[in-house]
This record gives structure tokens, sequence and C-alpha cells, in this order.
């Protein structure tokens, strides 16, 4: 049995998918939703304090379960010389009572510049295998992966659940890549920010990235998490080689 490239295009994805918020503790088998459905979060992407993208994270239930998705794309400035419009999907497992927030099936396609991309991994929780397709590439590979894997967007919803403490770390066990990444996330502080869409006293954590492509080592990663129950993600900052890369929080 046998992945994914400016430093601003990989930027804008980072914070699009918000896949960089790949947390979790100990895995349980079903989770109390510190959020309702359908929940939809609006960002402004800003570059060095200027606006180049606009980002929405959403979580909707329906006829078919429920399903996570999050786009991408730049505004119409920076899409003369530099078009991004990224979707990526993602369908979670539901039981009796709830969801697990353990992924069933994830899709992603980028399109940016003259990069594009397009893959999906279908997971089986029960046999501890996912099966990864690139469509352009012709591409179709198993891999044997620990029963209670994630994907890199459904795992930002489990962290929503947790109780982080400042001072303690915690670890998720992601597919990504076609590879497994064990992530350590730091819980850095509290503070209060305010962005467009308020004034949030919030969590301050730090996921330390080790896989390729959207998590690729580029520099330092930020997240601000209101801190209440509902854990709703207002800031990101990513450093890169020129200025840094902001998402923040417009309407929800």
């Amino acid at each position: 049995m046998k992945e994914y490239g400016s430093e601003f295009n990989k930027s804008v994805i980072l914070i699009s998918l918000f896949s960089i918020l790949v947390l979790a503790f100990l895995m349980c088998p079903a989770v109390a939703m510190p959020f309702q459905m359908p929940e939809v979060l609006n960002y402004d992407l800003t570059w060095t304090g200027i606006k180049a993208g606009e980002a929405s994270l959403e979580i909707r239930e329906n006829a078919d379960g429920i399903k996570i998705t999050s786009t991408a794309r730049s505004v119409k400035w920076v899409s003369v010389f530099y078009t991004v419009d990224d979707v990526v999907e993602c369908k979670l497992q539901k039981n009796g009572t709830g969801f697990t927030v353990l992924p069933v099936d994830y899709r992603l396609t980028l399109r940016e510049g003259r990069y594009r991309k397009k893959k999906e991994v279908i997971f089986d929780h029960h046999n501890a295998k996912v099966t990864y397709i690139d469509y352009l590439e012709k591409e179709r590979d198993e891999f044997r992966v620990p029963a209670e894997i994630r994907d890199p967007i459904s795992s930002f919803y489990y962290v929503r659940t947790l109780d982080l403490q400042v001072g303690k770390s915690v670890y998720v066990t992601v597919f990504d890549s076609k590879n497994i990444w064990n992530v350590e996330v730091q819980v850095l502080r509290k503070e209060t920010v305010e962005v467009p869409a308020g004034r949030f006293n919030t969590i301050v954590v730090k996921p330390l990235m080790k896989s390729e492509g959207i998590f690729s080592r580029k520099g330092d990663i930020y997240i601000w998490l209101t801190d209440d129950e509902k854990r709703i993600p207002v800031k990101l900052k990513s450093k890169v080689k020129i200025g840094s890369v902001n998402a923040e929080l417009v309407k929800y």
C-alpha cells in the first residue's frame, strides 16, 4: 500500500482550510456539540494588512448526514494575477444520539493560479484503513491507519468540544498528504482580541505542524479561540517570509 505548490498562496490555503486547527485529546466515541447547526463563520483574509481574500467555514445537517464545508476565494485585485478558489468538504459519522466527529469522506478541490488539486480520502474506521484518491493524477492507494484518525478539518470541530487548559499540550492523529501525523498543539495563554465581528476573550493555541503540503512548516501559526464553551475561531495568524497573513472573523 502506498502528496502537495509562493508564500502568499500557501498561506491563503492554510487559513481557508482551517485545517491547521488539528487539535485533539484522547478521543471518545461520541462528543457533545458546543455549537448549533447550521453554523456559518465568515472571515476576511489579509496579507501585510491588505485584504486579499475571503473564507467561510460552515457545518450543516441534512438528509445525508452532517457536512462541513470550507471555502477560500481571492478578491478581485488578487485574482487579476493569481486566482484562488478552494473548496474542502467533509462528511461526518453519525450515531444514535448525534455524531462522533469522525470523518467518513474528505474532499479537497484547489485552484491556485495554474495549480490544480482534486483529491478524496475515504475513511473506514471499522477496518482501520483509508482510501486515498487523486483524481487528476489518476492515483488510488490504501493505507492502514489507527482506528480513530481524522482529517485536517474535522479535527478542528473536535477540539471545540475539549476543555483546553493553558500550559497543557494536546495531541491529535491526522491523515494528510498520504501520511499519518501525531500533531502537538500548545495551549499558550488567554487574551482579549478585537476583530470585525467584535471583542472577544480568547484562548491562544499554537499547532506544531509536521506534515507536508498545506501543513508545510513555513513559520509559526497562532489561533485565537473564544474562551467559552463554543470555542469559535475568531483570529488566525501565520508568519511568512514577507509580513504575515491573518484571518479575522467578520460574521457568525
